[in-house]
């Protein structure tokens, strides 16, 4: 009984070995697929997944679709995206003398709504696992990876990126007055 068993294992045993050499035989006549960088470079790059960028108005190339929702920050499993939303901007004096009289009347006096947009978004490279939970999660489309293929750097630093001066280079716009 103990030989027969052995025998069906040995032939299972031969059986994937088989297999496994028809696998590799098969990959062996196919033709190459390792691209020798430098000499030769990738010609399709559209399913590469690089560092993320932030997806342009289409009206406006210097500001983000982004509404800063926070949607990208609560699903991000890396921890690798920090956005900070902008401020209300503050009011004028007429507008608080407004205020004042609306309170006065027994009114809620009328606030200026902060922007829906951020006022910084800062990603950080080095962290990110590419899984695009943040790319699918966002509600208006405002993230999608790069295909900058030659971000390399030796210090961990250089891959935290500031995501907003990114999309006003590509735009090529000044920052906004105050920042820089």
């Amino acid at each position: 009984m103990q030989a027969i068993r052995r025998k069906l294992k040995d032939i299972t045993n031969l059986w994937s070995m088989v297999k496994g050499l028809k696998v590799t035989g098969g990959q062996f006549l196919k033709p190459q697929v390792t691209v020798h960088y430098p000499r030769q470079e990738v010609a399709n790059l559209a399913s590469f997944r690089g560092p993320l960028q932030l997806v342009a108005k289409p009206k406006d190339p210097a500001k983000p679709k982004c509404i800063a929702c926070l949607m990208c920050v609560s699903v991000c499993p890396s921890g690798c995206l920090t956005v900070l939303k902008a401020k209300p901007p503050k009011p004028t004096p007429e507008e608080e003398a407004a205020a004042r009289a609306a309170l006065e009347a027994g009114e809620k006096p009328a606030k200026k709504p902060a922007p829906k947009e951020p006022s910084r978004f800062i990603y950080d490279y080095s962290l990110c696992s590419l899984c695009g939970l943040c790319a699918e999660n966002c509600p208006v489309g405002s993230l999608s990876y790069s295909e900058n293929i030659y971000l390399t750097a030796t210090d961990a630093k250089a891959f935290k990126l500031d995501l907003l001066a990114d999309l006003r280079a590509r735009a090529g716009a000044a920052p906004p007055a105050g920042e820089e």
